[in-house]
């Protein structure tokens, strides 16, 4: 799906486009060019994260949950490509409210793509994650036909969600990204993301207390991630129909304890405590050469970079309170 110098915008339907990854991919899309709808619950209450959009003509908002039928016949009307982020997102969000997970995680996606394939849509862009992996063996990294394994209850409705979505649909063509773990500042901020957190923390001058540092995980930052999206919008539907995807970049998978290394050549005074783990459930590293090659999509963005720009977002005052709930899933 290519909209540069198209005489008809391309519309795009992001559910939950309202969060932390969504409204940067808005921001990304409508800068591209796309006409953009925003199907949000504002499960997290109401949020300015998509203020600046509404002023573009080309972006439309409605406020509805994707478990509802009403809400999401509304939403696919008209509707050239789906980019599915809603979700109950991470292992704690989960195991809050389990029945919730399910309805919404895999339930919603079903239903939202049964609706998709009734109104003609063209593309469904799924959003998933390399949590899928579970655990990697040894120096191994995993790459897209490496066996899933999950070990959470977000992951597992992930896992589920993709067969769904990946079962041959006439006039459809999915795609499933399964994003490493996001870092960096966005209009919903998070600070209860792994390089969000260890960077707010140290930056207020608080102790910040690691579990399981030698465990290891594939990192990328939000802006990065919505491009990502973004290119597989506007690459051919040949190469992308029926995919699975790693996002990320194979050079930025991290331990906690490299992280905590980074932070402290900034801030040497920082107080860190480790509390070992000699077992932790999630332990994997990925690769991510197939999209690269794929796609030609290459990250921009590093997790040093994602560091230096929650410390300066967090000292600058424009946050009364990091630690607001309003800020973590």
């Amino acid at each position: 799906m290519t909209v540069n110098g198209a005489s008809k915008r391309k519309l795009v339907l992001v559910t939950g486009g309202a969060g932390y990854v969504g409204s940067v991919v808005v921001d990304e899309l409508l800068a591209r060019g796309f006409q953009v709808r925003v199907l949000d619950a504002l499960l997290h209450g109401t949020v300015s994260s998509l203020l600046l959009s509404w002023a573009n003509p080309q972006f439309e908002f409605i406020r509805g949950d994707v478990r509802d039928p009403a809400a999401r016949g509304r939403a696919v009307q008209g509707v050239d490509a789906i980019v599915h982020l809603a979700a109950i997102v991470g292992d704690p969000a989960c195991a809050r409210d389990t029945e919730l997970a399910h309805e919404v995680n895999l339930n919603g996606t079903v239903a939202m793509l049964e609706d998709a394939v009734g109104a003609g849509v063209e593309r469904f862009v799924f959003a998933s994650t390399c949590s899928n992996y579970g655990r990697t063996n040894g120096n191994s990294f995993a790459d897209e036909e490496f066996e899933l394994a999950p070990v959470s209850l977000y992951a597992e409705t992930k896992v589920a969600a993709e067969a769904e979505v990946l079962q041959p649909k006439d006039g459809i063509v999915p795609t499933c990204l399964r994003f490493a773990t996001v870092y960096g500042t966005s209009p919903r901020m998070r600070f209860d993301l792994t390089v969000n957190e260890f960077a707010r923390d140290l930056a207020l001058g608080a102790e910040l207390v690691v579990f399981g540092e030698q465990f290891w995980r594939p990192y990328i930052h939000v802006r990065d991630a919505a491009r990502a999206v973004a290119s597989v919008l506007e690459a051919p539907r040949e190469i992308v129909g029926g995919e699975v995807y790693n996002v990320g970049n194979t050079s930025e998978n991290y331990r906690k304890l490299d992280i905590v290394d980074l932070l402290r050549k900034r801030l040497p005074d920082a107080t860190v405590k480790f509390v070992h783990r000699d077992e932790d459930p999630r332990d994997y590293r990925v690769s991510f050469e197939k999209f690269a090659g794929g796609v030609g999509f290459k990250s921009k963005r590093s997790v040093a970079d994602g560091i230096d720009e929650v410390i300066a977002l967090v000292r600058s005052g424009l946050i009364d309170d990091p630690y607001a709930p309003r800020f973590r899933n």
